[in-house]
């Protein structure tokens, strides 16, 4: 445990935040910037004494409660609530669900790579964002429920495209679905989409009795496309940590028939609506699962 760091993080910290932020009067004299510590101590249901020692590098090693209840009083960001889990030398556990949204800089980046096909899944491979060329190569749901490929993969066979990859792709799917499981224990959304895919497919079930490692990275397919034929791809996945997201970035080898293809396609998903098709009835949606 670096007491003394962990010190000065927290005396940083509550100097940066403003009554204001927490609905506090301001007009009070203060002796110094921030909140007083009896304030932050309220906030992380903490005793005074308790937190003035930890201030004063005098306290014992704080439990994850205690460290919870700080990052939350101080309001802190993932990478910054990582920090005082180091500092107090323990492991910042996750929180109770999977985040289900993605971040304006990873959207923002989506919007630079117009010849790119990227996705970004959640830790239950729930689709949070995706490009337009994405969306073509892929193909979507039209029911109201997000796309999650999990449940396309294992349930919705005869709406998935013909994939080289097929077979790794579910065992990739079934690891991340288990390691997810394991952090997000009370997370109710996974959990009810892990009884339907238990109950609903036995391939599932079977791949889950091998206990399969997920390891993201590199790799390369073979997409049989409805209407732009066969498609040789590279796939590479980066991750986003603070979120347990993964960007999957799909393209092809340049100067290749498939990266002609990959154009042709994204030029066509980057085109507005025509009158024609605003005036078509829209698709009946399935029942939401």
């Amino acid at each position: 445990m670096a007491r003394t760091e962990l010190a000065r993080f927290l005396r940083e910290r509550r100097a940066e935040l403003r009554p204001r932020q927490y609905g506090l009067p301001e007009d009070t004299p203060r002796r110094t910037p921030g909140l007083r510590r009896e304030e932050i101590a309220e906030l992380a249901h903490l005793s005074v004494d308790s937190y003035t020692r930890l201030e004063q590098a005098r306290g014992p090693r704080p439990s994850p409660r205690i460290l919870d209840g700080l990052a939350h009083a101080r309001r802190l960001t993932p990478p910054e609530r990582s920090h005082l889990f180091r500092l107090a030398g323990t492991d910042a556990p996750p929180g109770t669900a999977a985040v289900r949204r993605v971040r304006p800089h990873v959207a923002a980046m989506l919007d630079r790579l117009p010849e790119t096909a990227a996705i970004v899944t959640d830790a239950s491979y729930g689709v949070v964002a995706r490009t337009p060329l994405a969306r073509a190569l892929l193909g979507h749901d039209d029911g109201p429920a997000p796309t999650n490929l999990a449940r396309r993969r294992f349930l919705d066979e005869g709406r998935a495209y013909g994939s080289s990859s097929a077979e790794e792709f579910g065992y990739l799917v079934v690891a991340r679905l288990r390691r997810s499981a394991q952090r997000y224990p009370h997370d109710p959304h996974l959990a009810a989409l892990l009884t339907e895919l238990r109950s609903g497919s036995a391939e599932f079930r079977r791949i889950g009795e091998s206990h399969p490692v997920h390891a993201p990275g590199h790799r390369t397919k073979t997409l049989d496309h409805p209407t732009a034929g066969r498609l040789h791809l590279n796939c590479d996945v980066l991750l986003v940590p603070e979120d347990d997201h993964e960007v999957v970035l799909i393209t092809a080898a340049a100067n290749s028939t498939s990266a002609e293809t990959l154009r042709k396609l994204a030029t066509e998903a980057s085109k507005p609506p025509t009158p024609a098709d605003q005036s078509r009835p829209p698709k009946a949606n399935r029942a939401p699962r």
